[in-house]
């Protein structure tokens, strides 16, 4: 392991920030199924500026009596059982982004990944909950910390609707593409880095 502080660990006194997105089939985790998700892992550029790095993505299965709420289907637009979806049971997913992120942790001397999402309360509870029906262990995230991008956008753009607050960053935003769980991230962590690229200039 790399024990040298890196500007990143400094940046966050030690916190790794991942930007995290699911997409479920509905608004319980203790219920509803984790469909996707996405983290994308972030570094500190040749400039010092903080970007994405790798975006790491799978499609899940829902668990066994999973709830799957048609409404929370129609908006993703996601069939859970569509055999080209290629999913995979969410112990797997959530091994294989753990490890990632514990690569990660490794390589910056960062001690916990943060969570960043938009609304990251809703992803945290559903990543915890897979963790646990799974028993996935070495979870590398802090358990209540979160770095918020809706609450982050409100202060630094006035906006809290992610396309808007990315549209406001001057980040391009596709609705079309919206809800899924790789662009989703991706868009956040665009936002994410511009907020903290702005704050570090000021």
């Amino acid at each position: 392991m790399n024990n040298r502080p890196t500007i990143l660990s400094r940046r966050f006194r030690g916190l790794l920030p991942v930007v995290i997105d699911v997409e479920t089939s509905g608004l319980n985790s203790a219920t509803d199924a984790l469909l996707e998700i996405a983290a994308v892992t972030l570094m500190i550029n040749e400039e010092g500026k903080l970007c994405r790095d790798h975006t790491h993505a799978y499609h899940v299965e829902p668990f066994a009596g999973a709830r799957l709420e048609k409404e929370a289907l129609e908006i993703t637009g996601i069939d859970p059982f569509h055999p080209l979806r290629m999913a995979i049971p969410e112990s797997q997913a959530l091994h294989r982004i753990f490890a990632a992120i514990r690569e990660t942790l490794d390589k910056t001397s960062c001690y916990r990944a943060v969570l960043v999402g938009h609304n990251a309360w809703f992803d945290l509870s559903f990543v915890l909950a897979a963790a646990k029906r799974s028993v996935v262990r070495n979870n590398p995230f802090h358990t209540f910390t979160t770095f918020d991008t809706a609450s982050l956008s409100a202060v630094a753009l006035g906006e809290t609707v992610l396309a808007r607050a990315a549209r406001r960053a001057r980040i391009p935003f596709d609705l079309q593409q919206a809800h899924s769980a790789i662009y989703d991230a991706e868009r956040t962590a665009e936002l994410f880095c511009h907020i903290v690229n702005k704050w570090g200039s000021t």
